[in-house]
């Protein structure tokens, strides 16, 4: 009986993949959609996209001198992202696209206590630090062949933020992790674009990495003081409908 569960299940998964492939083929062998767009030297989007955004934290020397913050981690969430897309053709093959977004996160801080915190009295609280950025990305985009209605390409590249919250009067309350204005970093990912008769849908996905240490660090808050570097990361799952 065992035996057969599992050779039904094995079936359910090849007959899904199989109608999955279909599917494609069938797209793909369809009269072409927009033929026109492949010729052109520009052309500009829109795109909105969520994100899974958190930090990448070290401890500094300090937090081996005090006995009261057991752990400190990075906690990731979920947060959304609106945006615009500018495209120039250099080749066939390649292309460059500028696409500045609105980035909305809520990142978090946990720390495990050897004694309860003052104000919450529990031994593990979250420190959240919310940010509105505005991120300003210039990507390479790498395309494969045109398979009817249907293309693949990879890209990557460099970003600016500035985060718009970061002088929040939160930021200075007792205990905060205190974020910098700006970050830069480099991200990358893989992407599909499907043609219909009056747009181009384009689901992609990619990973985001920032360089520069986002923390400003305050030796007299004690959340603070454990730590040492903060870098943001980040997955960004995103739609564009480009023209």
């Amino acid at each position: 009986m065992l035996y057969l569960q599992c050779k039904k299940k094995s079936l359910k998964k090849i007959a899904f993949l199989g109608a999955l492939l279909a599917s494609f083929s069938t797209f793909a062998q369809q009269q072409l959609n927009m033929e026109e767009h492949d010729q052109k030297p520009y052309f500009f989007g829109i795109s909105l996209g969520f994100n899974r955004s958190g930090f990448r934290t070290d401890l500094h020397p300090n937090y081996l001198l005090q006995d009261s913050i057991l752990t400190a981690q990075s906690v990731p969430s979920i947060g959304f992202n609106l945006g615009l897309s500018a495209t120039v053709r250099l080749s066939p093959r390649f292309e460059l696209r500028a696409n500045p977004q609105l980035m909305f996160m809520d990142r978090s801080i946990q720390y495990t206590l050897r004694y309860p915190d003052k104000l919450d009295n529990a031994y593990v609280i979250d420190k959240k630090v919310e940010s509105v950025i505005v991120s300003a990305p210039l990507q390479l985009r790498f395309l494969s062949d045109r398979i009817g209605n249907f293309r693949v390409y990879m890209m990557g590249g460099g970003k600016l933020d500035y985060d718009l919250a970061s002088n929040a009067q939160s930021r200075n309350a007792e205990d905060m992790i205190r974020i910098r204005k700006y970050d830069y970093g480099i991200e990358g990912g893989i992407g599909f674009k499907f043609y219909y008769p009056s747009f181009i849908l384009a689901p992609e996905i990619k990973i985001s990495n920032g360089f520069r240490d986002m923390h400003g660090r305050t030796p007299k808050l004690n959340y603070s003081n454990v730590l040492d570097k903060i870098n943001s990361r980040m997955i960004v799952f995103t739609l564009n409908l480009e023209g």
